[in-house]
């Protein structure tokens, strides 16, 4: 999520423990990913995070099909 938030243009500003707190200066978005020994974010924290960058499911499912490829 870290990465696919990045390339959308969002810049670490802190980490503080496990969560990264990342900010889009361009769109004034802000949002928080914890990053927990490489596990999968829930479903429910992924809703979360597209709700704070007011990102689709459809827009972030296109972009995480594109990276896997």
């Amino acid at each position: 999520m870290v990465k696919l938030l990045e390339k959308q243009g969002f810049k670490i500003t802190r980490v503080k423990g496990s969560h990264y707190f990342l900010k889009n200066e361009n769109r004034n978005f802000v949002t928080t990913v914890p990053v927990h020994n490489d596990e999968d974010l829930g479903i429910g924290m992924i809703k979360d995070i597209l709700d704070d960058i007011e990102m689709s499911r459809g827009e972030y499912e296109r972009l995480t099909k594109s990276r896997k490829k």
